[in-house]
């Protein structure tokens, strides 16, 4: 039997699960070049240099890749400044 602080920590888990469902993917083109898309990552989406590395070749191979996941409102300022640098980036 679970206890109420598990009970109520599973509901938490849940609530969180549901706010933070969206994501930005970023999509390649062939336009802009490997450091740019890094340093753009690294700049409005918080990555690490790790990161943004990996979401960059993930992009380049794969075609897209969710590069941010979080809340809607954080996350349509940080897609709108990825559009304005010239990257390809969708909120969903």
């Amino acid at each position: 039997m679970m206890s109420t602080k598990e009970k109520i920590q599973e509901e938490v888990d849940v609530l969180e699960q549901e706010v933070n469902q969206h994501e930005i993917v970023l999509f390649n083109d062939d336009v802009n070049t490997f450091d740019f898309v890094m340093d753009s990552l690294m700049d409005v989406c918080e990555h690490s240099l790790e990161q943004a590395e990996q979401c960059t070749i993930l992009v380049h191979y794969k075609g897209k890749c969710t590069v941010k996941t979080g809340e809607l409102k954080e996350l349509t300022s940080q897609c709108s400044k990825l559009l304005s640098l010239g990257l390809s980036a969708e909120l969903v």
